[in-house]
């Protein structure tokens, strides 16, 4: 029996049999490679917009918060003084707001916070008497030694006042203070007296007109804290060294 033939492996391969088969199939051909979208230019845009139209809503409703609950801060700590900020008086007579605030400084007085009540506020157009001197007078008369008080008369607003309290402390050696104002107006006051340089203490009235925080108070107060702290702070100097 014939021997059958040897093939050279090295040999080229007849596919003349099967080159038809091949040619009918189908072919793949690779397309272009499929990229991921990516967030572009547009995108980031809209980020941008959407983030600067958030941002104030965020800003208002931190510093309200903030207002807010500085409105319930009470410090009973002993200090060289209790000021207490002015309200509109009556040619003579404290109003029903400043009448709150000085019996709760008459109040802190004889807890003994401090051994000396200073007074502020200066007078509007027409006025006779200061709110400063109308507060000294009404506590007086309500048992304060007259050495024992003392008016700042000037300022037409809380940071003028603050700033002539600041140099009267810095003349007399006093760096602590107690503030006593109303609850809604205690963010802002604390932060006029911390520019000034001052150890701050803050005890807002509790009863009588002025000391319920309302919504619309602690608002408005929220629009003039953001005031203070975005522009208004830089008019304001250090003058109590501590």
């Amino acid at each position: 029996m014939p021997s059958p033939p040897i093939t050279d492996p090295r040999a080229p391969r007849d596919t003349s049999s099967t080159g038809a088969r091949n040619d009918d199939r189908p072919r793949v051909v690779a397309g272009p490679r499929t990229r991921m979208p990516h967030a572009g230019f547009p995108a980031i845009l809209g980020i941008a917009i959407v983030a600067a139209i958030l941002l104030p809503f965020i800003v208002l409703g931190g510093a309200y918060k903030y207002v807010s609950s500085e409105s319930e801060v009470i410090q009973t700590d002993k200090t060289d003084a209790i000021v207490v900020l002015g309200a509109a008086q009556f040619d003579g007579k404290p109003s029903p707001v400043l009448k709150a605030r000085l019996a709760h400084a008459l109040a802190l007085y004889r807890d003994g916070v401090a051994p000396r009540i200073i007074t502020v506020g200066g007078k509007q157009n027409g006025d006779r008497f200061t709110e400063a001197g109308v507060g000294r007078e009404w506590l007086i008369t309500n048992g304060v030694p007259a050495t024992d008080v003392v008016a700042a008369k000037a300022g037409s607003n809380t940071r003028e006042s603050m700033i002539m309290v600041a140099e009267l402390a810095a003349a007399n050696g006093w760096t602590s203070i107690t503030l006593d104002s109303d609850p809604a107006h205690m963010a802002r006051s604390r932060a006029m007296a911390n520019r000034l340089g001052f150890d701050v203490h803050t005890n807002p009235t509790q009863a009588g007109d002025g000391s319920q925080p309302t919504s619309e108070y602690l608002f408005r107060e929220t629009l003039a804290y953001l005031a203070f702290e975005g522009f208004d702070q830089w008019d304001v100097p250090r003058i109590v060294q501590r």
